[in-house]
């Protein structure tokens, strides 16, 4: 996938601020209008809140089936108000809280040797289960590949070397990840 402009780093992470924004304060944003350039494009997209150096929401969706301006939004609000592992946001966090954009390449099957640490995210899938983690999350947490190939099965509600089995399946992605200032 070919590195994002500035600009449009910026005018996805607007969008994004507005959509957790609107979100808290209103109960959903609407899907803007605006459909050229980079928001037009399909692309799987994470946001990603945090508090601090503290994980606060993350949604998103592997494949891109709507223009991204759209997928952005959604996610957005996801992040906000609909990540099961934590209460919605209040509207007294919105200050400290930092947008953090995860724009993926398209899913492509990877061998477990093939896995470069802090490029490579991950999704294993088997017995109808799938988890996924992004590239950051082997780097924040150090992990080898080893451990990231666990830490994507337990994700999914695996065992940790379920990604050893040959019904399992293992993709890859790379993406380009972008957050606001702290």
């Amino acid at each position: 996938m070919p590195s994002l402009l500035e600009a449009d780093r910026l005018a996805l992470l607007q969008l994004a601020r507005w959509a957790v924004v609107e979100a808290v304060t209103k109960g959903s944003p609407s899907v803007p209008v605006r459909a050229q350039g980079i928001f037009s494009e399909r692309h799987g997209v994470f946001v990603s809140l945090h508090m601090g150096q503290r994980l606060r929401g993350c949604i998103g969706v592997l494949e891109g089936r709507e223009p991204l301006g759209a997928t952005v939004v959604h996610c957005a609000a996801g992040a906000a108000r609909e990540d099961p592992r934590f209460a919605p946001v209040r509207a007294e966090e919105l200050s400290g809280i930092r947008v953090e954009l995860s724009i993926l390449s398209p899913l492509a099957p990877l061998r477990a040797e093939e896995i470069v640490i802090g490029v490579h995210g991950l999704v294993v899938a088997a017995e109808g289960r799938k988890g996924v983690l992004l590239p950051q999350v082997a780097t924040r947490f150090q992990l080898d590949r080893e451990g990231f190939l666990g830490e994507t099965c337990r994700k999914a509600g695996l065992p940790p070397d379920a990604w050893r089995q040959p019904q399992t399946e293992i993709l890859g992605f790379t993406s380009e990840v972008f957050a606001e200032p702290e």
